[in-house]
């Protein structure tokens, strides 16, 4: 059952209180009324954080920056926000299985610390560049990601990462610095990357690590949300009222999002997905057309497309091969 365990049913009531009483303190009914839209958003959003190595980002950065026109760094911290309630308390539920290996997570341990050495870098060096190409950038790696995951056979077996060695280390720690930055552009992206090099490289199973990518999405995200907060100074009033609006929803949805990834196989989900993004990528360039915005698009699109693919399909034909030499090896009689 969803609720059977003691500490996330203690973990949803006592975050539920918490949100009472900031809700009483910092917002007001007519205010959740008049943005009913941030909880809508994120009724979709959450779930897809918990159910798929996409966060809840992936959902509402596109739907703020592109079709309502907010703020690409208003966007961008509002997923940091949401994510860092929705994505802990799916955290939460994973680890708090019993029949969830804890030691199979171990290694979130060390991915998330440079995973936030991107973010803070992102930060201080990546803000500057023109928003239609951050737009173009993230709705790319999205939709490519997603078709490609769909389409790519690329199941693994290992319930936890094999011992590596210091290549494998260093392109670990590449590409989670290389989330980090892209969490600090998005609010969300961490969890992409992370996820096709361990289902690639690493071989391994496509539940765990969606889980790992959950908790270092979830970790960047609190981090995150905490270092625009305490050290830019850069989160508002409106930002943290709208923020309040959504909070619940997150908290019930990306759980339960994790709960239907133990339960079922997801295509029919992903398939959703895959037409929500192409929709979205079709908008952006359609909404105010220009020969740049549309050169990203193609641009960013082929190239990561092909990126995704490459690294899927040759885990799904390494893992073919593996199984064709297991089938063709020739038993030993007994003695």
């Amino acid at each position: 059952m969803f609720f059977d365990s003691r500490i996330f049913r203690r973990w949803y009531v006592g975050m539920m209180v918490v949100w009472v009483a900031l809700f009483a303190t910092f917002n007001s009914i007519p205010f959740l009324v008049e943005h009913w839209y941030y909880p809508a958003i994120m009724v979709l959003g959450a779930f897809v954080a918990g159910l798929t190595p996409e966060g809840g980002g992936a959902v509402a950065f596109p739907v703020l920056s592109v079709f309502l026109d907010i703020d690409r760094g208003m966007a961008r911290d509002f997923s940091l926000m949401i994510q860092s309630v929705g994505m802990t308390s799916a955290s939460i539920w994973i680890l708090s299985r019993k029949q969830n290996r804890l030691a199979s997570y171990a290694p979130v341990l060390w991915f998330v610390p440079v995973a936030f050495l991107g973010f803070v870098f992102g930060m201080n060096v990546m803000q500057g560049i023109p928003v239609y190409i951050i737009q173009a950038l993230f709705l790319s790696l999205i939709m490519t990601f997603a078709l490609a995951y769909i389409a790519s056979k690329h199941r693994g077996h290992r319930d936890r990462l094999p011992n590596t060695g210091r290549l494998d280390k260093l392109m670990l720690a590449a590409i989670l610095f290389a989330g980090g930055v892209c969490a600090s552009l998005f609010g969300t992206g961490a969890d992409i990357v992370l996820y096709t090099l361990l289902v690639t490289r690493f071989r391994m199973d496509e539940k765990i690590a969606t889980h790992q990518s959950i908790m270092v999405m979830a970790a960047i995200s609190v981090l995150g949300y905490g270092y625009r907060a305490f050290w830019d100074q850069g989160i508002t009033d409106y930002q943290v009222r709208t923020w309040l609006c959504a909070y619940p929803v997150v908290l019930l949805m990306a759980p339960l999002g994790s709960y239907v990834l133990s339960k079922l196989k997801i295509d029919w989900m992903l398939r959703g997905i895959v037409a929500l993004n192409i929709f979205q990528m079709v908008y952006f360039n359609l909404k105010a057309p220009t020969p740049e915005k549309i050169a990203c698009s193609l641009g960013f699109s082929a190239v990561l497309f092909a990126v995704f693919w490459l690294t899927l399909a040759h885990m799904a034909r390494s893992r073919q091969q593996g199984f064709g030499e297991a089938a063709t090896t020739p038993v030993e009689p007994a003695e």
